[in-house]
């Protein structure tokens, strides 16, 4: 097993009278990291996605927990989600049963977050994991191997079981696209336009490492602008993508409410597209390695509680950031280079107007981008 981050983190929020909830897409480990940290442990695993028991616990109260509970001082709901009353479920166990330890995994932001929020809150901690992050990666195969499959990581992408099935990693792919987006997504969502949601998903990866316009979405999939704001919000809670929206302190030549939409994994963008080529023979590497770095500092942040706002910048005349991070105050410049010859120069109005550090990240030192030190 590559050991996770979060493994640590979560073991040290035992007993402090609170639900450990760890959020994540499916097949990125999480029920795997959870019974890791009980394996020591007398564990009472319930499992969400099975009729059965969601049956048994619709409705349960304090009494009839009691009975179900036994002797058990560890629970560990995975896919709560699928739990009517998930929220009210969890908040008897925290409150009625201190020396209990809850543990929660979900696949839904959309659905867990609507059914625990209120419920919840004061008495959770949370976490999200994401497809494996480089750091882990790295530290699992050690640097020399790692280095040596980058190429193959920015079009196959982080997923474990991808990782752990090379030579089968097109198959799997192509499987987590299906069962997962297409099926796990319309039943969490409610989305009712499975055909619309193919398109937009597609539209989103072939636009990968440009700004996205809503309104020309509307017209390629001749929905309207609302519906494609809602859609690609729901992918957001469903973590298959993520937005940056434009950095603009009201500089007039500034853009100032474009985004950009960059999938947490690159092998899922590949597999919607049907381009799982080389990366040699490809024509988007610039878009790829762009969108690796990002969703790999991300990941950094989250696993390592180093949260900070991030977005992009553009002028009107078309000067260009590919990352603006600010931290304490203080913001800094990133521009992403596969090659590290000729390098673009970040633009210095920005670096004079904001006080900004800046970076140019390329393969040769990526590493101290997507690693977290002291």
């Amino acid at each position: 097993m590559i050991q996770r981050i979060l493994f640590q983190t979560l073991r040290q929020r035992f007993h402090q009278s609170k639900a450990i909830v760890v959020l994540g897409p499916r097949q990125v480990g999480k029920t795997t990291l959870v019974k890791a940290c009980l394996e020591d442990v007398d564990c009472l695993f319930i499992n969400g996605d099975d009729p059965e028991v969601r049956s048994v616990l619709e409705g349960a109260g304090a009494s009839k927990l009691k009975a179900l509970l036994a002797r058990y001082q560890w629970v560990f709901i995975d896919e709560a989600q699928r739990i009517p009353d998930i929220g009210l479920l969890a908040k008897i166990l925290i409150d009625q049963f201190p020396e209990v330890q809850l543990l929660i995994s979900g696949s839904s932001a959309l659905e867990l977050g609507q059914h625990t929020q209120e419920p919840l809150t004061g008495r959770k901690f949370e976490y999200l994991l994401l497809p494996i992050s480089w750091e882990e990666f790295e530290d699992h195969v050690g640097v020399l191997e790692a280095t040596v499959q980058l190429d193959e990581r920015l079009v196959f992408g982080m997923y474990p079981d991808v990782i752990q099935r090379r030579s089968d990693a097109g198959e799997v792919l192509m499987q987590l696209t299906s069962s997962y987006l297409y099926k796990d997504i319309l039943a969490l969502t409610g989305i009712q336009k499975p055909v619309v949601l193919d398109k937009l998903l597609k539209a989103l990866a072939l636009q990968l490492g440009n700004e996205v316009s809503y309104n020309e979405l509307a017209q390629i999939l001749d929905i309207d602008k609302a519906t494609v704001a809602k859609y690609i919000d729901l992918l957001e809670k469903a973590f298959v993508v993520f937005t940056l929206r434009s950095f603009s302190r009201n500089q007039r030549n500034e853009i100032k409410n474009n985004r950009k939409v960059y999938f947490y994994d690159n092998g899922i963008r590949n597999a919607l597209i049907q381009n799982l080529n080389p990366l040699d023979l490809r024509t988007d590497k610039g878009a790829l390695w762009e969108n690796f770095l990002i969703g790999e500092r991300i990941k950094m942040q989250h696993y390592h509680r180093r949260l900070a706002p991030v977005y992009f910048w553009r002028t009107l005349e078309k000067q260009k950031i590919d990352l603006i991070e600010e931290r304490n105050g203080q913001l800094y410049a990133f521009e992403f280079k596969w090659n590290s010859r000729g390098k673009q120069k970040i633009p210095q109005t920005f670096l004079k107007t904001y006080s900004a550090n800046a970076q140019t990240i390329d393969h040769q030192n990526f590493r101290e981008f997507v690693r977290f030190e002291e």
